[in-house]
């Protein structure tokens, strides 16, 4: 469906409203007494991220849905009152998330990586890596595999897993012949879902978090094998490279770049790969060395933020870790070697006019994703300001006696639907993963099963939103637009998290990994094989 024209023509002046906005509204941040809004803590605070959602999906305009959706939450807040929206709307919403130091940290990653890609780009080296992949790799699947591959062995930070794998593997998966949806679809597949069952990532240090007693690292590894819409995931995207299999609006793009070469399919291109080919000096080491230092660094930085180098452990380190401000220190320290260091001046690939010009350029390419990000960021504290976390703690709450065997199914489904609303998985962890340890001890397996629901649910959420911040870096990653890889992707993420549904019922009167593990592999392979079926007949 088209967008209508209203909608593109507020779009196209939608940054000069905004920034006029923020300067009328500039002086409006003395403090005020909450108004008492009659839609807190009610369905009613699920309603701003609805309309931002269902806006994205209908007109293909995210800035403006997701500004519409803040501005929803913000007249709800203020109970319809001028005054309160717009100091809600900017003051705890958009200004404050920017002033969050958490936030700030991941927008300056994002900086510092855009302007590493962009070094790497205008060097040769993604130029170099493509024509060197061109003669290893032979086919689709390939391609496909080896972005899987790649995915999963950056596993500390979803990310830095969305920015990196997309921009290295770009003009592998052009070459072979792969639609930039599809890549997206691989790049988000294996963010989230693979950082959820690593015990040395961010988010395993953000799930420990939230459970007393130091336990929190025992208990993320006893529920990894119960994560099954994670390694379902790792399934279904093993099965779609070697069988070719493709259904859903995927199928198109797909379709497109296999017969037609055109691996946007109608989307809107980047300019940030152009050139590449115009530097014959660039080699393999220009791409394979930047990104080799920036994850060593990387790591380096979130065990110096967890207190390493203070006397802990590397274990401790990594739980107490701040990902924000280790990822800043890990990319900062690479693009400083990269650039002081002269790595590309050293052999006079580039001159130093042409690195200078990189940092600026870097910028610009991160633009949306820092736009979508902020808004994102500013609608999720609409909905916490009207006690949406609070809303959903207590209708779970109120049925977790009733139907204890069916309670990790139902866990999972609402994880998926907060995930999904809010745009966020470990918010979604903030709010169940208590609610879980309350009504079962750790000794409990179903309590095991519960909280890797949660954080499976979470991550299926995540993966599906639009306004999630790891779907969007992946559309940036990989140079997609967001609309069509948040469309091209849910039908794949629909039918996994069918399965995992499934797979908790059984998990709930069988919590036993060794048995129901297997049993919904089998399981996800048959659906994928009735998929195909019809597919074909199709």
């Amino acid at each position: 469906m088209k967008a209508p024209k209203f909608f593109n023509k507020c779009s196209s002046i939608f940054p000069y409203v905004f920034l006029m906005l923020m300067a009328l509204t500039g002086v409006a941040c003395a403090e005020e007494t909450a108004p008492q809004s009659p839609f807190y803590q009610t369905a009613w605070s699920l309603l701003p991220p609805v309309i931002a959602i269902g806006l994205a999906l209908i007109t293909k305009e995210v800035y403006t849905s997701l500004f519409v959706g803040i501005v929803t939450g913000g007249l709800l807040f203020s109970n319809f009152s001028f005054e309160g929206t717009i100091n809600h709307v900017f003051r705890d919403g958009i200004v404050a998330v920017i002033s969050d130091t958490s936030n700030a940290g991941i927008l300056v990653f994002l900086v510092i990586l855009g302007i590493m890609v962009t070094l790497i780009n205008k060097s040769g080296g993604s130029a170099a890596f493509g024509n060197w992949a061109s003669k290893h790799i032979k086919s689709r699947a390939g391609a496909q595999l080896s972005t899987i591959l790649l995915g999963v062995l950056i596993f500390i930070d979803d990310y830095f897993n969305c920015l990196t794998v997309g921009s290295v593997m770009r003009p592998v998966t052009d070459e072979s012949k792969v639609s930039r949806a599809k890549l997206a679809y691989l790049v988000d597949a294996t963010a989230a879902p693979i950082c959820i069952i690593a015990p040395v990532s961010s988010w395993a240090a953000a799930v420990s978090s939230y459970v007393e007693d130091g336990n929190g690292l025992y208990l993320f590894v006893k529920a990894i094998p119960f994560n099954f819409y994670a390694l379902l995931t790792i399934v279904m995207m093993i099965f779609l490279a070697l069988t070719g299999l493709d259904y859903g609006p995927m199928a198109k793009y797909e379709r497109d770049a296999k017969i037609n070469g055109d691996v946007f399919s109608g989307m809107a291109t980047s300019n940030s790969d152009e050139g590449n080919k115009k530097r014959p000096a660039g080699r393999v080491l220009d791409l394979v060395l930047p990104v080799a230092v920036l994850i060593i660094l990387c790591v380096v930085g979130m065990i110096y933020s967890g207190g390493f180098f203070s006397g802990k452990n590397f274990v401790e380190a990594f739980a107490d870790s701040d990902a924000s401000v280790g990822l800043v220190l890990g990319s900062a320290m690479t693009l400083i070697a990269t650039l002081i260091g002269a790595y590309f001046m050293c052999r006079r690939t580039m001159t130093f006019h042409e690195i200078s010009q990189c940092i600026p350029d870097g910028f610009k390419s991160m633009v949306s994703a820092i736009l979508i990000l902020v808004f994102a960021w500013s609608l999720k504290n609409m909905t916490d300001s009207l006690g949406a976390k609070q809303f959903v703690e207590e209708v779970v709450k109120n049925s977790a006696v009733n139907f204890k065997a069916f309670l990790p199914a139902v866990i999972f489904v609402i994880a998926c639907f907060i995930s999904f609303s809010t745009g966020t998985s470990w918010g979604t962890f903030g709010i169940l993963i208590p609610i879980t340890l309350s009504v079962f001890p750790l000794s409990d397996p179903l309590g095991v099963v519960c909280v890797s629901a949660c954080m499976a649910g979470a991550v299926c959420g995540d993966h599906c939103s639009p306004i999630s911040d790891t779907t969007i870096m992946a559309s940036a990653g990989a140079q997609c637009d967001h609309v069509v890889h948040v469309s091209t992707q849910l039908p794949y993420a629909i039918t996994v998290a069918s399965v995992s549904f499934v797979s908790y019922i059984i998990a709930g009167f069988i919590p036993n990994a060794l048995i129901v593990l297997p049993a919904a592999i089998v399981l996800m392979i048959v659906t994928l094989l009735v998929v195909k079926l019809f597919a074909k007949s199709e």
